[in-house]
């Protein structure tokens, strides 16, 4: 009797860990593909969890087939839960159905794990009854730690070692061997023989479909990936941080060159075709005051790097990179590596894999110019990269004299994201000059120059785009792109983020 409990508890304790894990995979996937974590984990755990009430009330009537029902929902949710991802990112891909597929599958998965807790109940108290406050003590227990195995498991293991698409459908076997498994040796008796026929079928054909399913996940992923993107997929990997892509393809602008361009999330961060006005406008304006020590926040592709390193007056440049795989592809992908010339080979470069709203808080030296090309504030964990707080924390890393350069987003395409970043840096003590160019496969793009007025060093080098007049003419803004009232960002009321959001979705 006491191995009978255990193996409940025990079954409990697996279901759990399942279910949280397809919560976390859905709102993991949401993050990859919308950008907006906040709202992904608000939809996902909203739903689900009022879903779970719902299931709750309907496992009323299955109670006196219990086991049968408790099989047989298991195998649903192993099935559902297991393909998941793999639907969520079909109907992203080709169908455009995200957001609905997104809820009708959290509110059916939902349904199905509020079912489960009844049925375990009364699994639990045919083995021995008990009083009703310590059945469910033990059983909440078990559900807990449960999920607190889930919750370690999907970051750490489950990610790293099967990726979001085979790693749910792992999860989705171990649901289903767990469940019917519980059913077949505990609560056989309790069975039917037309029962047990059926379950073993079902739970045959649910092993088949996910085992097909992790077989084909690889292909099936290229294919949707490719579909997302316009040019063909030459390399794509997810990190721990983010999905990064490289794509290629011949360009007629290029005069038959080929257009290499870096996607994170799904946004572009460049096109080898016209980068060069990026990065020019970015870099050489910022280093025509002091430049001895440099430092570069984001910019792990190393086209930034390649810039500010033509200055032989340079004498060091720190580069903070959140994510070490950005910077392994820019030094091992030969068209990248060739794109930034070996920048982070140079013996004047530090790399620093490290959050840079953390490392900023104990920073150990002093710049004479920092370089801020952070990917754009439309994600929650990138908002906080362009607040208050942050540009506050930023001051205590500058030298006397010191010049900071932000890219800004478009001041076209977002110009309350635009302002509200060069509010920010206001807010935050700077003086600002913001300035704006034309970069074709971005459009009218922006940036802000904080501690002098844009200009051109006196030694600048050869420069294929950025010259005094381009840059005098760059700080004029028309009528239609002048400047916008809006208030500054912060930590807890991240406007920049709402404003990005709210543009880039009109537009």
């Amino acid at each position: 009797m006491r191995f009978a409990r255990s193996a409940v508890l025990a079954a409990v304790f697996v279901c759990a860990a399942c279910g949280l894990v397809y919560e976390l995979a859905l709102v993991t996937l949401g993050s990859y593909l919308i950008g907006d974590t906040a709202g992904q984990a608000s939809i996902v755990l909203g739903v689900m969890v009022f879903a779970m009430g719902i299931g709750a009330l309907a496992a009323k009537p299955l109670q006196s087939r219990a086991a049968v029902s408790f099989a047989v929902i298991e195998m649903a949710l192993a099935l559902l839960g297991g393909l998941s991802v793999l639907g969520l990112y079909a109907a992203f891909a080709w169908l455009d159905l995200y957001a609905p597929a997104l809820v009708g599958t959290a509110f059916v998965l939902g349904m199905l794990i509020g079912a489960e807790i009844p049925l375990l109940m009364v699994l639990l108290q045919r083995i021995r009854e008990q009083a009703a406050g310590s059945a469910v003590a033990d059983l909440f227990a078990a559900d807990y730690v449960g999920a607190l195995l889930g919750g370690l498991a999907f970051p750490f293991l489950l990610l790293p070692a099967f990726g979001q698409l085979r790693g749910a459908l792992v999860v989705g076997a171990v649901n289903a061997i767990a469940g019917t498994a519980l059913v077949f040796t505990l609560f056989r008796r309790d069975l039917s023989r037309r029962s047990r026929a059926g379950l073993g079928a079902g739970a045959v054909a649910v092993g088949l479909l996910l085992g097909y399913a992790y077989v084909v996940a690889h292909d099936f992923e290229v294919t949707a990936r490719q579909q997302l993107y316009q040019d063909p997929v030459v390399h794509a990997e997810r990190s721990r941080y983010q999905e990064i892509v490289l794509t290629r393809s011949v360009s007629v602008v290029a005069g038959g060159a080929g257009d290499l361009r870096l996607y994170l999330n799904g946004d572009l961060q460049f096109s080898s075709v016209d980068e060069y006005r990026y990065h020019e406008a970015l870099v050489h304006p910022v280093l025509a005051g002091p430049r001895a020590n440099l430092l570069v926040l984001g910019a792990g592709d190393g086209l930034a790097v390649r810039e500010a390193l033509r200055y032989p007056d340079v004498r060091s440049v720190t580069v903070v990179e959140l994510d070490p795989a950005v910077v392994a592809l820019a030094r091992s992908w030969p068209a990248l590596r060739d794109l930034n010339r070996g920048a982070f080979d140079d013996p004047r470069v530090r790399l620093v894999h490290e959050d840079a709203f953390a490392w900023l808080r104990s920073a150990p030296a002093r710049f004479d110019a920092v370089i801020v090309d952070l990917p754009d504030p439309d994600e929650t964990a990138t908002a906080k990269l362009y607040s208050v707080e942050f540009y506050t924390l930023l001051q205590n890393v500058l030298a006397p004299g010191a010049r900071v350069v932000v890219q800004a987003g478009s001041p076209y395409f977002a110009p309350r994201s635009f302002w509200c970043i060069e509010a920010s840096l206001r807010e935050a003590g700077f003086a600002t000059a913001p300035y704006h160019v034309d970069v074709p496969s971005f459009g009218d793009w922006g940036f802000i120059l904080a501690g002098g007025l844009p200009s051109m060093p006196a030694d600048v080098p050869p420069l294929r785009f950025l010259d005094a007049d381009v840059l005098r003419a760059a700080t004029v803004f028309p009528p239609d792109r002048g400047r916008v009232t809006v208030e500054a960002s912060t930590l807890l009321h991240p406007r920049v983020l709402e404003y990005a959001r709210q543009e880039w979705r009109n537009y």
